[in-house]
């Protein structure tokens, strides 16, 4: 292998990215970092126009939005296809998106872990398997990006939420152990293609909503981090370039935790 400049090792010019829930919180940040880095993004919504107009605001030129139902199973390989056609490849793909309900542990039902599991790993699955398959059918390597969770590492702690309007719901922490072993389970069986796939698994990251409306419940979370704050979105940037590039071409099924500390107490 010659040697590369990490400058070159993390450019993405030429690649093309699929980014799902792209236009929210974390999704946002990602996709931002992966069109800086010179990707072409296509982004997906549930809303099409809210992934055209998130689309439009990404640095650099030609990133497109689609839309994308996660719990419609037989969109997903028409999704690829249709990314195919309008941007000619694919080689990345960050699966994030997520429509789960938050039930408490006493009221969650069968639905609630049905719909959860399927948007949340069964959708992952089905989409990496077709970028996967385009991969393999043009002979190229590529990167797959789970979004996961601390919570599929770790437990909650049940205090932090004690006395709230918002609870750590058991179809979350399931689901997103579940897609941290399947990470692994994928990058065993695809390594041999050259397709990498790894898990980033965000730890606190409230939204402005709940840091606004439940600044108790936020002070109750910081009191748990080490670093005695909550995560930005924009400190997701560099591990998400990093994994889409082959800056971390020797990198495969692996969970990397971003959590300010939370799980190493």
């Amino acid at each position: 292998m010659t040697e590369q400049t990490i400058s070159k090792l993390l450019d993405l010019s030429g690649k093309v990215a699929i980014v799902t829930g792209a236009a929210g919180l974390l999704g946002a940040a990602m996709s931002r970092a992966l069109a800086e880095a010179g990707a072409t993004v296509a982004v997906t919504s549930r809303d099409m126009e809210r992934a055209a107009t998130f689309a439009a605001t990404l640095p650099g030129r030609g990133h497109v939005g689609f839309s994308l139902a996660q719990d419609d199973s037989m969109a997903i390989p028409a999704l690829v296809d249709t990314v195919v056609e309008r941007l000619g490849r694919v080689d990345v793909l960050v699966n994030n998106a997520y429509g789960g309900t938050a039930p408490s542990i006493d009221t969650a039902s069968a639905e609630d872990f049905n719909q959860a599991y399927h948007t949340g790993v069964t959708a992952y699955f089905l989409l990496a398997r077709e970028v996967a398959r385009h991969l393999r059918s043009r002979g190229a390597s590529g990167s797959i990006i789970n979004i996961a969770s601390m919570y599929g590492v770790v437990a909650s702690y049940p205090q932090a939420y004690t006395g709230f309007d918002i609870n750590s719901p058991p179809n979350y922490h399931a689901l997103k152990g579940g897609l941290v072993h399947l990470t692994r389970h994928l990058a065993i069986y695809w390594a041999p293609d050259r397709v990498r796939v790894n898990a980033i698994s965000p730890g606190p990251f409230p939204s402005p909503h709940v840091r606004e409306n439940q600044p108790e419940f936020v002070a109750k979370l910081i009191e748990r981090t080490p670093m005695k704050r909550m995560g930005e979105p924009e400190e997701l940037k560099g591990l998400v370039v990093l994994l889409a590039s082959d800056a971390s071409s020797y990198i495969t099924g692996q969970n990397i935790l971003v959590d300010g500390g939370w799980t190493a107490w």
